[in-house]
């Protein structure tokens, strides 16, 4: 049996109850938006429709679909078809999250890439290869250790010379974010937009401190005074292959210690208030 005519359809009372809820769900998600003034303007043209489009929904029994089923996807498609609310959600979620990232970013840079960024903090100081353990065992056993002397201090200081070079990848690895990456990292955990920046700048990171890593360990004297070293311990007899590629260890200790800086600074700004120092932050992760 179909139901057709709008009279027929409001002089029944358990169908107006209905339409009165949805217009009443209808109200409350409007209420919601950040479009709240002009949605307000639009409440009465909008639940007009809304009206409409119910009354002139054919109802069958055949189809087994309840005006509540009806009204109820209308209502859910209207949610998810409103571009001006969905887009401002996601303008808004997007530029919050870039702006802590690089807010982070440049807080990790500017640590790390100060003196005793990496020499001083227990947490990522880069210590002398293990390959040099054995190294440095025989060189003191033929008085020679002073080769390997002030080495470690070296090798933490071409890092701390290194680390301004992540300043650049990290704002082209954000401003390259798209909606799905964005919203991975917001719904992900503490460390999601580390993860990230792993996945997306490592190999271009690594390639861009290489060269510095190693013209600052040849100008503070570390290779020539690493190479030294070697070729003494090798002077000795069945001693193991030790050499290692100091350059290559101190980007990727280098590296290590930028992002586990950066998985810490991006935490703190996910949760910390005080992290949140600007208004779209805090509209952002404040309500998270």
């Amino acid at each position: 049996m179909v139901v057709s005519g709008a009279g027929d359809f409001v002089d029944n009372p358990e169908n107006l109850q209905i339409i009165e809820y949805f217009l009443r769900e209808m109200e409350v998600m409007i209420m919601q938006t950040s479009l709240l003034k002009f949605l307000k303007n639009q409440l009465k043209i909008i639940s007009s429709l809304f009206l409409i489009m119910i009354l002139l929904i054919p109802i069958t029994a055949e189809s087994g679909e309840s005006l509540w089923d009806k009204g109820t996807d209308l209502l859910k498609g209207y949610g998810e078809s409103s571009d001006s609310v969905s887009d401002l959600s996601v303008d808004e979620m997007g530029a919050g999250l870039k702006e802590a990232l690089l807010v982070g970013s440049k807080n990790v840079v500017r640590q790390l890439g100060g003196i005793d960024g990496f020499n001083a903090d227990p947490d990522i100081h880069i210590p002398l290869p293990k390959q040099l353990d054995t190294v440095k065992s025989v060189l003191e056993k033929i008085g020679m250790s002073n080769l390997l002397d002030d080495l470690e201090l070296k090798l933490n200081r071409a890092a701390e010379a290194s680390t301004p070079k992540a300043k650049k990848l990290f704002k082209k690895s954000i401003s390259e974010m798209t909606f799905d990456d964005v919203k991975t990292v917001y719904d992900g955990p503490d460390d999601a937009a580390t993860q990230y920046f792993k996945d997306k700048m490592a190999l271009s990171l690594s390639e861009e401190m290489s060269p510095v890593v190693s013209e600052s360990l040849s100008e503070v004297g570390a290779i020539k005074a690493y190479d030294n070293a070697i070729k003494e311990y090798q002077s000795v007899p069945f001693v193991p292959d030790s050499k290692t590629d100091l350059t290559e260890y101190v980007v990727d200790k280098g590296m290590d210690g930028i992002f586990y800086y950066m998985a810490i600074e991006e935490a703190a700004i996910r949760k910390d208030p005080a992290k949140q120092t600007t208004d779209l932050l805090k509209r952002v992760f404040g309500s998270k």
